[in-house]
């Protein structure tokens, strides 16, 4: 790892810990540089870094402040789950499990979830919470037969774990669609909140072997997210 990575993690740690609190300033570019007996250029690589993960904004006469953690860049290409999402920004996370059910797929729901009429799949509808506030609703469907057996206590944790732990399953690549929806009334319940609107990620999600084995309706808080994606120009030939 090199010296401005060190730094950079460094930094994220004592930002996640309230060494440096949101709202207030870092050490000067200068103090870091002795800080951490590097050159300007180091320090600046890896308050770059912090800045591009949205923890640091660099404000006139004031230097680099730090960020309140009130909205998560959720990638939308890849195949983040949410846990991981969170593990890896070390947020303070709750999954709760709704309902957990065996369910015949019906026309009108083969239509939406791309899985064959009359075959089964569980249905699970979990809620997530940051700091102690519902911010996502989640409702999976798993085909039963890639996935025989799912519990409260699996699908509390992790299912990803579970499918590609226990299970053994390649989980591949997805096909999303993302819009804006009216909230329902069991969604602000869920949620508890007055929110007109959410933002709505529907998912295919697809084995290596091209199976599909889940599709998702994920809706989540819109002050809560920044939906991110990396974008790379295709030159012609």
């Amino acid at each position: 790892m090199k010296k401005y990575q060190e730094i950079y993690h460094d930094l994220k740690e004592k930002i996640r810990t309230n060494l440096y609190p949101a709202e207030t300033s870092l050490p000067t570019e200068q103090q870091l540089q002795e800080i951490y007996g590097v050159s300007r250029d180091t320090v600046r690589k890896a308050l770059a870094m912090l800045t591009e993960g949205g923890l640091i904004q660099k404000v006139q006469g004031r230097g680099s402040m730090v960020l309140k953690q009130e909205i998560l860049n959720f990638p939308v290409s890849g195949l983040t789950s949410y846990q991981e999402l969170t593990n890896s920004l070390q947020l303070s996370s709750q999954t709760q499990v709704v309902s957990l059910e065996q369910v015949t797929v019906n026309s009108s729901l083969a239509s939406l979830t791309g899985f064959e009429p009359y075959s089964k799949v569980w249905k699970v509808v979990r809620t997530r919470s940051i700091d102690g506030k519902v911010s996502v609703v989640d409702t999976d469907y798993l085909a039963e037969e890639l996935v025989p057996e799912l519990t409260f206590e699996i699908a509390e944790k992790s299912i990803y774990e579970y499918l590609e732990g226990q299970l053994g399953l390649d989980i591949a690549y997805a096909q999303k669609e993302i819009t804006v929806e009216p909230t329902s009334r069991e969604e602000r319940d869920l949620m508890q909140c007055q929110d007109d609107y959410l933002v709505l990620i529907k998912s295919r999600v697809y084995l290596g072997d091209t199976r599909q084995f889940q599709y998702t309706e994920s809706k989540h808080k819109i002050d809560k997210f920044r939906f991110v994606d990396f974008a790379r120009r295709k030159h012609s030939l």
